[in-house]
């Protein structure tokens, strides 16, 4: 095959090679004389990978070889950078194999206890990359898929991120997978497979969010391994009938079949290889053979779409009778599956029932997993006959819970009689639980009505509901928040009746963490180098020690240090620079402060107080003179996230931000000197951009409502300064950086209550309180970036009740703004807190939190044992 040379490649060595890529394919053609031609690669590595047998670069070519040929059933010639990546993909998953069988084998002989982390959340992200940096492999296939003519960034590109995840749940869950992994903690994640994870985020003409299926299963897994062999059945509707004392027998309704696949998780630097479990529901008879002959092929599928409906999309909408049953069938579908796979591993072991807590722990991520509660009180007491009192100390030593708010309005609820005809067994135990715990509570508190009506695990009115987080608290051997200010908030606000009948002693903290795997070395490799080189460290002394990184504070004040500190940041702006011009065509000035916001879209977030801020700043330099704007920092802010379909406020904001992108980024008196870009389809790959390119990001919920947030971690293991309310993790950030290298603005928790009492009862309007948001309003409002019309509900929010108190700090929000752009213009003193705030970051790496949760909750102890490869294992072990 002969090609014509494109003048541009020369010179441009990986410009060239995507250009032959493109132009003569991938492996020898056999030309007219019958001789194969091979246009890039070496023809010997690839017959040498045919024929190898080592660990090593000519094996791993033989690996990827052997799965074109045989796992893909593909000609070498042909191969596509994506075929070639799931190749390569396949090989990586077979070291992660071998691995995973040894571990799992190495724990059941030990017979250790075991831990569950339940989430209807697992934000993975892609797993090629982070699964060759984990096995210490990452240079052995850059070098064999280069000589196979192949680049392995590209390769990489090819992954889709997976669809199990939404946000900082899911996120957290990913990352505690991957510690656990690499503490050799013997745990296991459950979740769901969804077909089309949340949604594809596309922007309309109008700057509107759509929403798009996400077909990220639209071509085979590589990292899955299915579980044909791995099944139960799950029964919904029926009814349940007592049979005797608290026992039923629940029968009738329908019944679906949860079908296993497995991820593998590897640990770093350890052959350790934990799994997360994701469940799929089929139907338990596909296809109504009956129906179709008759003509009625709607009949015949009925079944099959019913079932298929569970797992296909991660929280459906629920405000439609029909997206409440879905949501509350996920939940169910998940955890009786879960719970059944769990039981029959702990039943391999041959233990009596009631040791069932000494071997197993579960914990629960948030409220969508509580329906296991009852669920396990169901198996225990209606298969096992465990005697109700043995059962309920059975759940009580086998659950823990982790709260993730301190909104009622987030508190999970069902409805009564939606879970009376969906699951009606698990609506008896509910209400004997109930009924037993009231009866605790009055003895405790006689007299006390209030009391018994908060505590309650059903709310009174119409609808009854049931009210989740209180089943899961009083179901659970202990409750955690998630950092140090909302645990104290969970114990003296939604959990304080409960505080007060159980003892301070039931309630806990574990701040959140980060993995520093991805967080650091993979997202920003450059810097993880540049530390390593530093320390003088291997990168797995402070990747599994972040303390470590303390020891960067000797060299804060080298002059030759900061220089290479600043230009791995240049570096990351740059490629982040790149990545916009190539996905909106919008050249960025990377000598400009990069100022990013991306979380999901939510009004307690405040998305709106930075566009807010960013219009005002625009509004600002209009109004100045060109020698004015000429001393002015340049700044390009990023924000980045989604919107739930149904919430109609956080959407009007994603209009706003890209309106306003699109008048200020045009207007050639500003451009250059403020840009503002809204990136669609957020994701954790996005992130892995985005994070390590920051100067300055933005954590400003209103005080009192972030859980924690573990955004603000991975801003700042990245050298990015925060500036933030004192609110959630922002608080430990600072005493743990320096509150000098922190921005910090706003009302605190405290007065939270008071000045939203004011606004409901004593309104100020909004030109009088607060005169700057007033004029940003008024401009929205007169269509300065399109129809003022559209964005008037989202506006009220300020104008009239402004719960989130947007009026209240925004005039603080200014003079923080103004403070940051003070301090960076001392770049030495800019790139020294820089320099602090990734060196002090020690406290928040998942490892240290999902040690926390072994030791105060699992009680599997810290690196509860150290694994032994057992490379005589011939076997494998079902598990």
């Amino acid at each position: 095959m002969t090609s014509t040379i494109d003048p541009s490649t020369i010179g441009k060595p990986a410009r060239a090679r995507r250009h032959v890529r493109s132009v003569t394919g991938y492996f020898p053609e056999i030309d007219e004389k019958g001789q194969e031609k091979w246009p890039r690669g070496d023809e010997k590595v690839w017959k040498a990978g045919l024929r190898g047998v080592h660990r090593d670069v000519p094996a791993i070519t033989k690996s990827v070889v052997h799965h074109v040929q045989t796992s893909l059933a593909r000609q070498p010639y042909n191969i596509d950078d994506f075929g070639a990546y799931q190749a390569a993909a396949l090989s990586v998953r077979d070291n992660l194999i071998v691995n995973w069988n040894n571990t799992q084998l190495h724990h059941n002989r030990k017979g250790n206890k075991r831990a569950y982390y339940l989430s209807l959340e697992f934000l993975m992200g892609r797993t090629f990359d982070n699964a060759l940096l984990n096995l210490d492999l990452k240079p052995q296939y850059d070098d064999g898929m280069s000589l196979l003519g192949f680049n392995l960034e590209d390769l990489i590109d090819q992954e889709r991120d997976a669809g199990l995840g939404n946000g900082g749940l899911g996120r957290l869950a990913a990352c505690y997978l991957d510690s656990s992994a690499s503490m050799e903690l013997p745990v296991w994640g459950y979740g769901l497979r969804y077909q089309y994870g949340i949604f594809q985020q596309l922007i309309g003409p109008d700057g509107s969010q759509l929403e798009a299926p996400d077909p990220w299963l639209q071509n085979d897994n590589p990292w899955e391994l299915p579980r044909a062999d791995v099944k139960y059945e799950v029964r919904f509707y029926g009814h349940s009938e007592r049979i005797e004392g608290m026992k039923a027998l629940w029968s009738g309704g329908q019944e679906v079949v949860a079908v296993a696949y497995d991820v593998m998780i590897p640990g770093y630097d350890t052959k350790n290889t934990n799994n997360l479990r994701l469940w799929e529901s089929k139907p338990k008879r596909g296809f109504d053979l009956n129906s179709f002959n008759a003509g009625d092929y709607e009949r015949a599928v009925e079944a099959s779409n019913s079932a298929a409906a569970i797992t296909s999309v991660l929280y459906p909408n629920d405000h439609t009778t029909f997206g409440k049953e879905l949501r509350l069938k996920q939940q169910y579908f998940w955890t009786a599956a879960s719970l059944a796979d769990i039981m029959r591993r702990f039943k391999n072991m041959e233990k009596s029932i009631l040791e069932f807590p000494d071997y197993v722990s579960i914990q629960l991520n948030d409220t969508h997993p509580t329906l296991a509660i009852p669920e396990l009180m169901r198996i225990l007491v209606d298969e096992e006959e465990v005697p109700w009192d043995q059962a309920w100390d059975i759940i009580t030593r086998t659950f823990f819970f982790t709260n993730h708010t301190v909104l009622p309005e987030a508190l999970e609820k069902w409805s009564v009689p939606l879970m009376q005809h969906l699951l009606p067994r698990h609506m008896q135990i509910i209400f004997d639980i109930n009924l037993i715990f009231l009866q605790a509570v009055e003895k405790k508190f006689p007299g006390d009505r209030d009391k018994l009506a908060r505590m309650s695990l059903i709310e009174e009115g119409y609808p009854q509901q049931v009210r989740m987080a209180n089943l899961a608290c009083i179901g659970s051997h202990k409750v955690n928040g998630v950092a140090e200010l909302h645990s104290e908030l969970v114990r003296a606000t939604i959990m304080k009746d409960f505080v007060d009948f159980y003892g301070v002693s039931k309630f806990f903290n574990v701040t959140n963490g980060i993995t520093p795997r991805r967080w650091l070395d993979q997202c920003n490799p450059g810097l993880s180098r540049l530390i390593s080189e530093t320390l003088k460290l291997p990168k797995a002394a402070f990747l599994k020690d972040l303390y470590q990184l303390e020891g960067l504070l000797k060299h804060i004040d080298d002059p030759k240090f900061q220089t290479m500190w600043a230009a791995v940041k240049q570096t990351n702006k740059e490629r982040l620079a790149h990545y916009v011009e190539v996905t909106t065509g919008h050249r960025i000035n990377t000598k400009a402060m990069f100022d990013i916001q991306i979380k999901r879209i939510h009004e307690y977030k405040r998305q709106t107080l930075n566009i807010f801020g960013v219009i005002h700043r625009y509004l600002a330099l209009k109004a100045m003179t060109s020698a004015q704007r000429k001393k002015v920092n340049p700044k390009v802010v990023f924000f980045g996230g989604k919107a739930a379909p149904g919430y109609y406020i956080a959407k009007l904001t994603i209009k706003l931000v890209v309106n306003v992108a699109r008048i200020v980024n045009a207007d050639p008196e500003t451009k250059d000197i403020l840009s503002l870009f809204f990136l669609p389809d957020y994701s954790v790959s996005l992130a892995e951009i985005l994070i390590p390119a920051s100067d300055i990001s933005q954590h400003i919920s209103t005080a009192g409502t972030e859980a924690s947030g573990t955004s603000n971690m991975k801003f700042c293991l990245n050298g990015g300064l925060l500036l933030g309310t004192v609110d959630g993790a922002n608080i430990e950030i600072a005493e743990e950086v320096g509150e000098q290298n922190v921005f910090f603005f706003g009302h605190l928790t405290p007065a939270v209550e008071d000045l939203r009492y004011q606004h409901m009862y004593h309104p100020v309007p909004l030109e009088k309180k607060c005169p700057g948001l007033a004029r940003v309003v008024n401009e929205v409002a007169a269509g300065r970036f399109g129809d003022g019309n559209a964005y008037e509900p989202l506006l009220n929010t300020v104008r009239k009740n402004d719960y989130y108190l947007l009026t209240e700090d925004f005039d603080s929000y200014l003079q923080a703004l103004k403070l940051v752009d003070e301090a960076y213009q001392d770049r030495t003193e800019w790139i020294k807190k820089s320099i602090r705030t990734t060196a002090k970051m020690g406290k928040f790496s998942s490892d240290r939190a999902i040690q926390d949760y072994a030791q105060e909750c699992w009680q599997t102890g810290v690196k509860s044992c150290s694994l032994k490869v057992l490379q005589d294992i011939k076997w494998i072990v079902q598990i």
